[in-house]
């Protein structure tokens, strides 16, 4: 081959070469989309809703004094009751039987009693006489004074017989309905074993559980509003009775008692559902979406902020009041102008990289700053 020949290719394959490393790399991909929003002022004090039961005021639990095997049960859950109805019976034959015993000894008492009194009044004639010893006359009186004691004893001994025996009747103590009946006839039962349980007449409460983290921001006395679920859209209004002064052990709730007006005991029945909506009083200012807040160690709160300008996010703890349906009270942490990511949180890191875009999936515009602001 001729060096002029192998010139030519030599230059032609120096120039594929250049070429080929002139040629740009491939883009790297664009940052994620990530839908953000600004807190949003609220409307008013922040509504937290708790669901709840509607229970009577007064619940008593229901039991015989005595023990013994219940031979009649007379009423059923969801009955209707009067103060003084006959709910349930024991078998009274042991109970009369006692009774009978003590009557005997009260009877043996009283003429042990008898002969007791007539011999310290002859031995007092006695004394008098010079008959006797002072010494055997105070001795027949304190006879006599143990005598009276004995007899007063088994008059007692009586009377508790006597009440045991009537104790076999279970009656309503006023009148309501039977919430609830833990014990069938032909079961032994156990003196103050519960048999039923009485809702009284009157006032009617629900019962709902503040949760442990915000039952500080509610207090006794508290405007409420109750909807019941068979009645949705309509608020009845109450107050919040009894806040438990301990959290319960295994829920790490605090038991709370709401009270209804009187004019609403009307519309509610025994065991409904309901809602309770209630107002902290240390809420308001800012919300954010409920799907932005992030739960961390310790039940920490925080929320993802993006830097519009560089698009980085990065993890701001806040302090947040009660939730409502979809939205998250902002106590503290973030402020009207920060962007902040409505979701997808759960999948962030730290000083990642996104693209900012509002709901209408439209990337954020930055704008420029002033001139006054370069300088």
């Amino acid at each position: 081959m001729r060096p002029s020949n192998v010139a030519r290719i030599g230059g032609c394959l120096l120039v594929l070469l250049v070429a080929g490393c002139a040629r740009d790399p491939a883009p790297a991909p664009a940052p994620p989309p990530a839908l953000v929003v600004q807190p949003s002022p609220a409307a008013g004090p922040g509504m937290a809703t708790f669901p709840g039961e509607v229970r009577a005021k007064q619940e008593s639990a229901l039991a015989f004094r005595v023990g013994g095997h219940m031979v009649k049960r007379l009423v059923d859950a969801g009955e209707r009751v009067h103060r003084g109805q006959v709910l349930a019976e024991l078998d009274p034959a042991d109970l009369a039987l006692q009774a009978r015993s003590a009557q005997a000894q009260y009877e043996s008492a009283q003429a042990d009693l008898a002969r007791a009194r007539d011999d310290y009044q002859r031995y007092a004639k006695l004394v008098d006489q010079q008959l006797v010893s002072r010494s055997t006359y105070d001795a027949q009186n304190a006879a006599y004074k143990a005598a009276q004691n004995q007899a007063e004893a088994a008059r007692a001994s009586l009377d508790v017989a006597r009440n045991q025996a009537a104790y076999t009747q279970l009656v309503a103590p006023a009148d309501g309905v039977i919430a609830s009946r833990q014990a069938e006839a032909g079961q032994v039962v156990a003196a103050g074993q519960t048999v039923f349980t009485l809702a009284a007449d009157g006032a009617r409460e629900i019962a709902i559980n503040l949760p442990e983290s915000g039952a500080n921001r509610f207090k006794v006395g508290q405007p409420a509003q109750i909807e019941l679920w068979n009645h949705a859209g309509e608020r009845l209004p109450g107050t919040i009775r009894e806040i438990a002064p301990a959290a319960d052990s295994q829920t790490r709730t605090f038991a709370t008692r709401v009270a209804l007006a009187p004019e609403a005991l009307s519309a509610v029945e025994l065991g409904q559902s309901a809602r309770v909506y209630l107002a902290a009083a240390d809420q308001g200012g800012l919300t954010v979406p409920l799907s932005a807040i992030q739960r961390g160690a310790n039940d920490a709160t925080s929320v993802w902020i993006v830097d519009p300008a560089s698009g980085k996010v990065r993890a701001q703890p806040v302090r947040i009041g009660a939730y409502a349906s979809d939205q998250v009270p902002v106590l503290s942490g973030v402020a009207a102008g920060d962007w902040v990511i409505a979701a997808g949180g759960h999948l962030m890191r730290e000083g990642e990289q996104v693209t900012p875009v509002d709901r209408s999936n439209r990337p954020l515009r930055v704008a420029a700053p002033s001139p006054a602001a370069k300088r």
